[in-house]
């Protein structure tokens, strides 16, 4: 029997890239660019403080099935969106150091510009930000009319209902009240109420916020974010020769250990100072308001299903901190 061909765009049946998983994405810190001009005893204070931590972490994943050795893989961070006061050529080999010192090994190193822009040769897909932007499903809260414009537009994300703007007549509402406070979306008796500023500045020329970048830098951790189906911030090898003199050189995200666990995990602890405290509830409050593809979680619940390893549902569950004090 004669069969027509049947023809169909690729572009409708769109193939979601799978990435490799490590049971757990360890960060050994988040600093900013004043905190390495303070010196190598700054670095190496951080890591001696960190070095306990990042132990106990590891441990809390425990054993798996057969008593075999989870996968961990370690990651720090730099800022060099906001500042760029140093060089990586100048900055990475000391950081290195003192890692080392420490007793612990980075596996990963990423850059935060690389969470805003889009990675050059990606063509024209949207960068890490813009795309996350894009996946905001904001929570309605109980009572709410629509009265406020949606977070594309505001730039700000609430995780409950804000205080009306709009003014009322004590005289004309019959109850007197002319205020009512905001309130948390599933308050346990008392809200907290957070508001986070996603940028600032005109929509051609953001300046995108800590909080969001840093919930841009969870997602690509726990491997959940996708670019038309391709996965985003992939590791680029580290060739071993020294580090360039311009930050737009190095790749967002490098390896520098050949033989390191996946950087992509189930799950991830991000050892941190505590003034990042109120940027990790905000990235909390993203998190739990960001659409995820269905294929990918699917992906990581069969992956994580076949080795006995427990994921929590909720995207914002699989993140967890440490603020060790004095850090």
């Amino acid at each position: 029997m004669n069969r027509d061909p049947v023809f169909r765009e690729t572009s409708a049946d769109p193939r979601t890239e799978s990435v490799p998983y490590s049971h757990l994405s360890l960060e050994l810190g988040h600093l900013y660019m004043e905190d390495f001009t303070e010196g190598g005893h700054r670095l190496r204070r951080h890591f001696e403080t960190v070095r306990p931590w990042a132990d106990a972490a590891r441990a809390g994943v425990g054993r798996l099935s057969g008593a075999r050795q989870p996968r961990v893989s370690t990651c720090f961070l730099i800022d060099d969106y906001f500042s760029r006061r140093s060089t990586p050529a100048e900055l990475i080999p000391p950081l290195l150091e003192a890692a080392d010192d420490a007793g612990l090994t980075i596996d990963y190193l990423a850059r935060e510009s690389g969470c805003a822009a889009a990675a050059p040769g990606r063509g024209d897909g949207a960068g890490p930000a813009e795309s996350v932007l894009h996946r905001l499903v904001e929570s309605p809260p109980p009572g709410s009319n629509g009265f406020r414009p949606p977070v594309s537009r505001t730039g700000w994300l609430a995780n409950g209902r804000r205080a009306p703007t709009r003014r009322t007549s004590a005289a004309l509402d019959p109850a007197g009240a002319v205020w009512q406070p905001p309130g948390e979306t599933g308050a346990r008796g008392h809200s907290v109420f957070v508001d986070v500023e996603l940028w600032n500045g005109h929509e051609d020329e953001r300046t995108w916020s800590c909080a969001f970048l840093a919930s841009v830098w969870q997602l690509v951790r726990l491997g959940l974010l996708r670019d038309r189906g391709r996965a985003v911030l992939t590791p680029a090898p580290w060739d071993g020769e020294g580090f360039p003199a311009e930050w737009d050189a190095l790749p967002p995200v490098l390896r520098l250990e050949p033989h390191a666990a996946p950087f992509t995990a189930y799950v991830t602890c991000s050892v941190l100072p505590v003034r990042f405290l109120p940027v990790e509830h905000a990235v909390r409050v993203v998190l739990d308001q960001v659409h995820v593809e269905a294929d990918v979680l699917g992906q990581v619940a069969e992956r994580s299903a076949q080795e006995g390893f427990a994921v929590p549902e909720e995207v914002v569950e699989r993140a967890s901190y440490v603020f060790p004090p004095g850090l």
